[in-house]
């Protein structure tokens, strides 16, 4: 049992030396505080690390197919009333979205910005139930009432009970209408005379938009909008106006939903017309993001990066067609980001707090070692008065 204990502590790889021949130093005393009080600074700095996950960035091919995108807005328009603003979506695969009201809200401000009322509806007077007329004669007993279009039908049992279904039948027949008093509907709801009381007035309209996720682009304009010869057109005549202001302020832009670290460009941004007409486009390019937490919990999402530009309908003293308005475009990227949340594993901190503490161990000794021995060798100079 004996030759086994020598034999173990022959193997004892840090032999210990008698207090009696320890040199105990003021250098070596300073180098210890200083070299403990950096190697702490430096385990809690890693234990920082272990306790809060770190995120891993990848970038790979973006192959989903079949999916939609999500489009969260919140745009202020403080000089367009709610009364003529729309917003349409189209994209390249030919879906568009014309004058969409589902999901938007819309609130009247005043010159001030304060909240006037709040809607969830189209542009223009609200409807009324009893329409006015039944096509060229008087109603017989038990009929149902039918307003008439105007022209705009498209069969002869089409009725327009309202100043906005005219408008409707107008725009699949690719017209304008030009005056609205001589609508009966819309001098009925005071269609006109609206649109004049909101006169000065802004408009904040908020929501989201779900489109196919191919590139395309939706914009806030005035005017219902139709196709025309092949165009995308507004129906501005109703209004009566000669300019519109389409200062605005992006309060919210969001494609997708939200994850920890995202940063979206336009939030915040504003910008004030200083010409009487024109467009404000911005261009923007969507980047699919994937973001994963500690706990598995998956966020599929976008980060976008995005260009402006404003095209003013007076060019060269000449005025060109331009509808005014403030027009997204956006494409996508074929690269898709990764982020996963991850913990460091209890090994790797187990290393690297080993390696501080050995290794600051070990420099302190050698610069200690080189005090030391530096004081030595110039004191035994003085002592033999070579030291000048």
């Amino acid at each position: 049992m004996d030759g086994l204990v020598n034999r173990l502590r022959s193997l004892d790889a840090y032999p210990k030396i008698n207090e009696d021949f320890y040199s105990r130093t003021l250098s070596g005393g300073v180098i210890t505080i200083a070299s403990s009080i950096v190697m702490l600074l430096l385990f809690v700095s890693e234990l920082r690390l272990y306790l809060h996950a770190v995120t891993e960035t990848k970038l790979v091919v973006d192959t989903s197919r079949g999916e939609t995108l999500h489009i969260n807005f919140d745009v202020t328009f403080p000089a367009l009333p709610c009364s003529i603003l729309s917003l349409d979506a189209m994209d390249i695969s030919g879906e568009q979205h014309l004058d969409v009201k589902h999901d938007i809200i819309k609130k009247r401000l005043d010159v001030h910005g304060n909240v006037i009322e709040s809607r969830q509806e189209g542009i223009g007077a609200p409807k009324i139930e009893k329409p006015l007329q039944r096509h060229g004669g008087r109603l017989e007993h038990n009929e149902t009432y039918c307003g008439s279009c105007y022209g705009a039908e498209s069969a002869d049992d089409d009725c327009c009970n309202s100043c906005e279904d005219v408008r409707e039948a107008y725009t699949k027949k690719g017209w304008g209408l030009s005056n609205p008093d001589l609508i009966d509907q819309c001098k009925r709801e005071g269609f006109v005379q609206r649109i004049k009381d909101e006169e000065g007035e802004g408009c904040n309209i908020y929501g989201f938009l779900e489109v196919n996720k191919v590139a395309g682009n939706f914009h806030f304009a005035p005017g219902k909008s139709f196709h025309q010869a092949g165009f995308h057109v507004h129906d501005l005549l109703a209004f009566q106006k000669d300019s519109y202001n389409i200062s605005h302020k992006i309060n919210r832009l969001a494609f997708g939903e939200y994850f920890p670290g995202v940063v979206n460009p336009l939030d915040g941004v504003h910008w004030t017309l200083e010409m009487p007409n024109g467009m404000y486009q911005y261009f923007i390019k969507v980047v699919p993001t994937v973001y994963t937490d500690v706990s598995g919990h998956t966020i599929q999402s976008n980060q976008f990066s995005v260009t402006e530009h404003f095209r003013s309908a007076e060019v060269g003293g000449r005025i060109q067609s331009l509808p005014p308005g403030v027009f997204f475009f956006y494409d996508l990227s074929p690269i898709k980001v990764t982020f996963a949340e991850e913990h460091v594993s209890f090994l790797h901190f187990l290393t690297n707090v080993c390696a501080i503490v050995g290794g600051l161990f070990t420099v302190s000794g050698i610069l200690d070692s080189f005090v030391y021995h530096g004081q030595r060798a110039i004191k035994k100079k003085m002592e033999l008065g070579k030291f000048s």
